[in-house]
């Protein structure tokens, strides 16, 4: 029994490895497309794709799972803290280095794990503690004290970022809740049919005509970020969210060959 959890621990991990690095291909290119495009815009194009992809693998029956859920509000809650988070970390990603940007959200793994032990009655080694503790060391260098103090580096665009940190942390805990009660698809059929919604309503009355390139791109963030959030929401099935809050910061090696 322990070798089974073991690997699927291990398993969780390697899951979320893959997961990470697909999230920061997909931040690299949203922070791309958002210096010529409105935020909004590029999230409307990415939920379209991904609630595509999830109604193509699902047809009606994640469809009737959804209506049937019992857990639906909580998920639309998530749903929403999730937009939020969203906006304001792609609000910020034109005036900071991706890099620094990045390694600014990598104070949610901490908050995640602060809350895990509390809302989730999870037991975090010293080890853990210890890899978390190291990364918020590099968090606090990336915040560039100098820079915020000599006003080169702005404060707002810092405060978003890590706004943005603490909503994914509370979003990281409720999708380990909530996968105890529904799978993948409905979760991200559900929170992607949400942004679409909100999105497009405003995407349609502040539309900017994309280059073809930039067409390109808007419809390979649908399918990077669909990669990411099943492979997400396998990993956090199986490992604890003390220990994806580690493997987390794998992103940072990706970040900064990306940056």
């Amino acid at each position: 029994e322990i070798e089974m959890r073991s690997n699927s621990v291990l398993a969780g991990m390697l899951l979320g490895v893959a997961a990470y690095a697909l999230f920061a291909l997909n931040d690299a290119t949203n922070k791309y497309l958002v210096t010529s495009l409105p935020v909004a815009q590029a999230l409307f194009f990415r939920s379209l794709t991904i609630s595509l992809g999830c109604l193509v693998a699902g047809r009606g029956q994640v469809v009737a799972a959804i209506v049937a859920s019992q857990v639906r509000t909580r998920m639309l809650v998530r749903a929403v803290i999730t937009l939020v988070a969203w906006l304001c970390y792609f609000s910020a990603a034109p005036l900071l280095p991706f890099a620094q940007m990045m390694t600014l959200y990598f104070a949610s793994p901490i908050i995640t794990t602060l809350l895990a032990t509390r809302l989730l009655d999870e037991r975090v080694s010293a080890v853990r503690w210890a890899s978390i503790f190291l990364g918020f060391a590099g968090v606090v260098v990336a915040a560039d004290p100098r820079g915020l103090l000599a006003g080169v580096t702005p404060a707002w665009a810092i405060g978003l970022v890590m706004a943005a940190a603490v909503l994914w942390a509370h979003a990281a805990i409720m999708m380990r809740q909530i996968a105890r009660h529904e799978g993948a698809l409905v979760q991200m059929l559900l929170q992607n049919g949400f942004f679409l919604v909100v999105t497009g309503v405003w995407t349609a009355f502040h539309w900017v005509a994309p280059s073809p390139l930039e067409l390109v791109l808007l419809i390979a963030i649908g399918a990077i970020g669909a990669g990411g959030q099943l492979f997400q929401f396998a990993a956090i099935r199986r490992a604890p969210v003390a220990v994806m809050a580690v493997v987390e910061y794998s992103g940072l090696i990706w970040a900064f060959a990306l940056g």
